[in-house]
């Protein structure tokens, strides 16, 4: 496979309000041959875990430009999509947790905390005009399958807390191939309009408020919070 460009180093996103809604509707994505859906919160037991996948329908056009750009042969294993605000919650005490042991931050001011949590995992504000970009449907979590039904070594596993999940960790030195299938997983995703959130080589964002501070533009997606709201309210599936 032809050696990619090096992923950039990026800051960790700001606190962006800028919003132009767009009332976008939902699509649920099934497996295919493009799509392996493996939702992980069922599989780790989260009491509120969603086992179907949720995303905006200007998020499953994207995906299907960035599969199209993948090897021959080769998929992409959605991990995580959108989040009901009750799972968020749930994650986010029980990350904190352990974020806070892991990082050894237990004598560290809650700011302190909270500056390195939220490089892993969102507050759970109930505020839909500023919410978890994971309540949007504009964020996934995903990951590259090969030709033989593996997953290509990104050096750590999905919600790992290590300083090396930081997506561009590996261009620092380290396991060479490691490096290149982060490269091959992050050009095919920005190539196709998505932004990379920097501390989780995973998580790419499309429409929502990282996505418009990164690029800049007005946030498209708001909370939705509820399943209910997708399958019977203004959101659901067209």
């Amino acid at each position: 496979m032809e050696k990619m460009c090096a992923i950039p180093h990026t800051d960790g996103p700001a606190r962006y309000t800028v919003n132009a809604f767009t009332g976008s509707a939902f699509v649920e994505m099934t497996d295919s041959g493009r799509f392996e859906i493996r939702m992980q919160y069922p599989v780790l037991g989260m009491q509120n875990a969603e086992k179907r996948c949720f995303v905006r329908t200007e998020v499953y056009d994207r995906l299907l430009k960035a599969a199209d750009l993948l090897p021959r042969g080769y998929r992409f294993r959605i991990l995580d999509a959108w989040r009901p605000f009750a799972l968020q919650h749930e994650i986010y005490e029980i990350y904190s947790a352990r974020i806070i042991r892991d990082f050894h931050l237990e004598e560290k001011s809650r700011g302190e905390q909270e500056a390195v949590i939220s490089g892993f995992v969102s507050d759970p504000v109930y505020d839909r005009e500023c919410p978890p970009v994971h309540t949007t449907g504009g964020a996934v979590d995903l990951t590259i399958v090969d030709d033989t039904g593996e997953e290509l070594d990104m050096g750590t596993g999905f919600d790992a807390f290590t300083d090396r999940t930081c997506t561009d960790y590996y261009e620092n030195g380290g396991d060479e191939k490691v490096r290149e299938n982060r490269r091959l997983l992050y050009h095919v995703m920005t190539s196709a309009g998505f932004v990379n959130l920097p501390s989780e080589w995973w998580h790419f964002d499309y429409g929502d408020r990282f996505w418009g501070y990164y690029s800049q533009k007005p946030v498209m997606y708001e909370g939705v919070f509820t399943k209910g709201e997708i399958n019977g309210g203004e959101y659901g599936e067209r």
